[in-house]
């Protein structure tokens, strides 16, 4: 985040793994078996913080990538429930600030760690990240993104603020008790499905044509990365 640039401005991305019906979970966790492919996947695009354009100049831009990439972070923003889901070896999730949406006081999460930013909604999160930046006591921002579960898609998705859709379609119809609430391909939801190579832009890194496919033994899923965004 620029440091002219107020929270109010930062564009939002979504990032989120759906069947063709929108399900996204079911009993507190995913309904399709572990993709370890798309898992590397959300690590990495979450983690790589977005350099500033290139200038032409191979010496500025080498200059540029070592460093800047260690003095930003991103931000994830989750709810509660999406933050118990994730083991706890895992959390916060590394190399990115953690911020947890709740209604509950801190003290009433189970001793998270100091660096975890709590808040009632995801601009009080974002204003309490800004001023943990400002103080010196955490990095700026990066990118942020909204990681689950379908009530914090469900608020981002009426923020102005959100500009971006990583969505994994999962080719594949679970049972499920959590949806995502938006039809992006409908003309009335106003989103547009970008490229490949517009992807690739905006994740840097390739992405192959083909859908991909992991799973376990009994149980193989093919699934697709793509980009929406508001026109």
């Amino acid at each position: 985040m620029d440091d002219e640039m107020s929270v109010k401005q930062l564009p939002l991305t979504l990032i989120v793994a759906a069947t063709p019906k929108n399900g996204i979970g079911r009993n507190g966790a995913l309904p399709w078996p572990m993709l370890k492919k798309e898992m590397a996947y959300f690590a990495r695009v979450t983690k790589r913080v977005p350099m500033p354009a290139n200038t032409g100049s191979a010496q500025s831009d080498a200059w540029k990538q070592a460093n800047l990439g260690g003095t930003r972070r991103n931000a994830v923003i989750m709810g509660r429930k999406t933050w118990e889901s994730i083991p706890l070896k895992f959390r916060p999730l590394k190399d990115r600030t953690n911020i947890v949406i709740s209604t509950q006081d801190r003290t009433m999460l189970g001793g998270l760690p100091e660096e975890v930013v709590v808040a009632r909604d995801i601009m009080a999160g974002l204003e309490e990240l800004e001023r943990r930046v400002r103080d010196g006591c955490a990095l700026p921002i990066g990118r942020a993104f909204i990681i689950g579960g379908s009530g914090i898609y469900k608020a981002a998705m009426d923020m102005p603020q959100t500009k971006s859709i990583l969505l994994t379609r999962i080719h594949k119809d679970y049972e499920c008790d959590a949806f995502f609430s938006e039809d992006l391909d409908s003309s009335r939801a106003g989103w547009q499905r970008r490229t490949r190579e517009e992807l690739q832009d905006y994740i840097a890194e390739d992405v192959q044509e083909e859908p991909l496919t992991d799973g376990n033994e009994a149980d193989q899923v093919s699934f697709q990365f793509q980009l929406y965004q508001r026109p």
